[in-house]
This record gives structure tokens, C-alpha cells and sequence, in this order.
């Protein structure tokens, strides 16, 4: 009896969970702002060019290539409750300079190498909790309860996605985009008071802890290297992710250029034009949330993986296919014109926020389940070494094709390589797997 109780618990009457969820769902809702008003910023306030733009991604991302490695293993060895609420508060602090710095009025003085510190030492700091909170959910739940805890904290990053952009295209409008972001810098302070009133206590293993940090290294990229589904996985989400940050690198200039070089939205109503496009199509992410489970169970967790990640791909056709979004409106919602190229772009968006969910909650699950917990933070690291490490180049290659190809060639370039990333795990043992086999030994 109970076990029959147990397994019928959900995670919601999971304490710590809730907590953990709570923490997430505020710090998800904050980062919509800074991830509209940070390029807006760049772009609005001092005028940054394609370029700029790929090197502000790139000074975000590049920790990911120059630490994540050594964080699998400082995450291993030291308590990850506490790595998780130092990152946040001092997030939010670094964050809280690019307001600061415009209400003092030297934030033009400062320029855009301003912009590139924060965004690194954010991204520094990034590392470590995105580590850690992988790492971390394994240790609060059951095993049977992965793709729950993987789902419902995917739902709550995806209605931060649904109602977040548009709120935040209305707040830069309003305060500008600078002064937006102390709304970010604040989400983390609240997140970090959450997660630290998680009651769990982390037991340490002292014995499996080696003297070399090398050899823990090469633990960890031996778990994921030699292992043909995680190898495979690393490819399939490393190849989207440097694609699709060539193209979120440079799509709000893209979308203030003029047609047909580009979708023609003024610099004036840039950050509601694609807050709303943004929030809108999210709902495919509320969709994803509602049927990965679902999608894996029907057809099974491999050939999950692999269709959604092709559909993924195939949703950001319409950035390079659509003209202006401010002509021949079809109709016009509290006095906001829509015509079809915005709702092509809509609809795209709405597919690829389906396959990235449904790809996400049964990878994620699947790489946690089959790996043993004292090697969950090697892992994840080793992955997100992998996966996040194409990100910085990919901003990089971005912005230079926006400047030397001209941005509508760069945005089909970036939407081609995406769509073929289903590739690798397409001829790998992954798309024929059933079910989430057994951990490895």
C-alpha cells in the first residue's frame, strides 16, 4: 500500500519541489525582460550593428566553452542549493548596473563594451546554475517523477514565454529598455529567497571525490562520449543551438531594417511588435508542455525526439519567406495592425516552440535517468559543454553574415542549418528507444 501511495503522489505536494518550481517560474518570467531589453538596448540606445550584436552574444555565451567543464566538477563537490542562491543574488546585482548606469545618464559614455561585461559575467555566473539546477532535480524527486518535474518546470518557463514578451515589449516601450531590466535584476533576488527556503539535506560523498580535477573532467566526458544516444543527443542540440542563435542574434535588427532587406518595424514599436509575436506563438510551448508525455508514450521516447526536433527546425522558415510586417494589414487588435507575413511568422514560431519543448522535457529526462546521480553534475556539464558551447560561435556567425551577406541571406543560412539538425539523432540508436531504458552502470 505504500507504494501504491507513492507512486500516485504528484510533485506538487512535493515541498521542495514547489519551492524549486516557484524559484524557476520567477526568475523564467524576469528573464523575458532582459532577453527583449538587452539587444534592444544595444540596438535603440547605441546603435550597435550586426556585429555588435553577434559579439553581445558571444560574450554571453563563451563561459559556457571557458568554465563548464570545471563547474561539473565544483557542482559534484560542493552544495548545490548554495551555488544555486549565490548565482542568483549575484545576477541580480550585475544586472542592476545597466539601469543604474542609465538613470546616472552615462550608459551611452560607457558603450557597448559595457553591454558585453555584464552579459559575460552574467553568463559566468549562468554556468553555475544552469549546472547545478539539472543536477539538482534528480536529487528532489524519484526517478519515475523526472519527466513530471522536467514537465512542470517546463510549463512554467513556457507561460513566462506566453505572457512575458508582450508584457515586456510594453514595459521597454513605456520606461525604455535599459530601466526594463531592473525587473530581471529583481526576479532574481525573489528567485534566490525561494530557493533558499528548500529544505533538503545534500549528502557529499567525500570517497568518490578524486584529488585531479582533470580526472573528474574526463569522468564526466567519458559518461557522455561513450555513451552513442547522449554522444548523439550533444550533436543534434549543439547544432540547433548554434543555428538558431545565428538567427536570434540579429532577428530584432532584422525586424527594424526596412522591406525587403527586412520586415520594416520602427525602432518606436520594435519591442511590443515582436514581444507580441513572441508571446503569441509561445503558446505552441503550453502545447509542447501539454502533450510531451503524451507524444512519447503513442510513438515512443526516441522517434519523440527525433520528429520534434525536425519540426523545430522547420518553424523559422517564415523570417526568411515573409515581407513587411506594416503593410496591407488584415486586421487590427487595440489598435495593433496584423497582416499575413506576422502571422506566418506566428504560426512558424508556434511549431518550433512545440518541437523544442517536446525535444527538451524527453532528452533532458532520458540523459537524467540513464546516468548515475553522483555523476549528474559531470554530465550535465559535459553536455551543456557540448550543446551551449556552439552557442557564443554561433552568435558570432551570425552577426558577421548579417554584415557581410546582408541580414535576410544570414537568416536563411542559420534557418537551413537548423533544420537539418534531426540528423544526428535520426541515424543514431536513439529513434528506435521505446521507452527511457535502465541507468548505466
Amino acid at each position: 500500500m505504500e507504494t501504491t501511495t507513492a507512486q500516485k503522489e504528484t510533485l506538487w505536494r512535493n515541498p521542495n519541489f514547489l519551492k524549486l518550481w516557484t524559484s524557476e517560474t520567477i526568475s523564467q518570467f524576469g528573464s523575458q525582460f532582459t532577453g527583449l531589453a538587452l539587444p534592444l538596448t544595444a540596438i535603440i540606445i547605441l546603435n550597435a550593428n550586426s556585429t555588435e550584436l553577434g559579439v553581445l552574444v558571444f560574450a554571453g555565451s563563451i563561459p559556457w566553452l571557458l568554465f563548464g567543464l570545471l563547474v561539473g566538477v565544483w557542482v559534484d563537490r560542493h552544495r548545490k542549493k548554495r551555488i544555486m542562491v549565490t548565482s542568483n543574488i549575484l545576477r541580480g546585482s550585475i544586472l542592476a548596473l545597466i539601469p543604474i548606469a542609465a538613470i546616472l545618464g552615462v550608459i551611452t559614455k560607457l558603450g557597448i563594451p559595457f553591454l558585453y561585461a555584464v552579459s559575460f559575467f552574467v553568463g559566468f555566473l549562468q554556468v553555475f546554475f544552469d549546472v547545478t539546477y539539472q543536477s539538482y532535480l534528480p536529487s528532489l524527486v524519484r526517478r519515475d517523477q523526472l519527466v513530471e518535474g522536467n514537465r512542470n518546470l517546463q510549463a512554467s518557463a513556457s507561460t513566462a514565454q506566453v505572457t512575458g514578451p508582450t508584457i515586456a515589449g510594453i514595459v521597454i516601450s513605456i520606461i525604455t529598455a535599459p530601466i526594463a531590466i531592473a525587473i530581471d535584476a529583481c526576479s532574481f533576488f525573489a528567485s534566490a529567497f525561494a530557493l533558499g527556503r528548500i529544505d533538503h539535506e545534500e549528502i557529499i560523498d567525500k570517497e568518490i571525490v578524486k584529488p585531479s580535477v582533470l580526472a573528474d573532467i574526463r569522468e564526466g566526458l567519458h559518461v557522455v562520449l561513450r555513451d552513442s544516444r547522449l554522444r548523439m543527443i550533444a550533436g543534434s542540440t549543439g547544432t540547433s543551438n548554434f543555428f538558431s542563435t545565428a538567427l536570434q542574434a540579429i532577428v530584432l535588427l532584422y525586424f527594424v531594417l526596412p522591406s525587403p532587406a527586412g520586415l520594416g518595424v520602427s525602432k518606436t514599436l520594435v519591442g511590443v511588435t515582436a514581444g507580441i509575436i513572441f508571446s503569441v506563438a509561445s503558446i505552441g510551448a503550453l502545447v509542447g508542455v501539454a502533450i510531451s508525455s503524451r507524444v512519447a508514450k503513442r510513438i515512443g521516447v526516441g522517434p519523440a525526439i527525433v520528429g520534434s526536433m525536425l519540426i523545430g527546425g522547420l518553424g523559422a522558415i517564415p523570417y526568411y519567406l515573409s515581407g513587411s510586417l506594416t503593410v496591407s494589414p488584415l486586421f487590427t487588435v487595440a489598435g495593433f495592425d496584423v497582416n499575413w507575413n506576422m502571422l506566418a511568422i506566428m504560426g512558424g514560431q508556434f511549431i518550433t516552440f512545440i518541437g523544442v519543448v517536446v525535444y527538451n522535457v524527453n532528452q533532458v529526462s532520458l540523459r537524467q535517468a540513464i546516468v548515475p546521480l553522483r555523476l549528474q553534475g559531470r554530465m550535465n556539464a559535459t553536455m551543456r559543454f557540448l550543446v551551449w558551447g556552439t552557442i557564443p560561435l554561433g552568435g558570432l556567425a551570425g552577426g558577421l553574415l548579417g554584415t557581410f551577406l546582408g541580414l535576410r541571406s544570414a537568416i536563411g543560412i542559420a534557418i537551413l542549418g537548423g533544420s537539418l539538425a534531426f540528423l544526428w539523432v535520426l541515424l543514431s540508436p536513439v529513434r528506435s528507444l521505446k521507452e527511457i531504458p535502465a541507468p548505466l552502470e
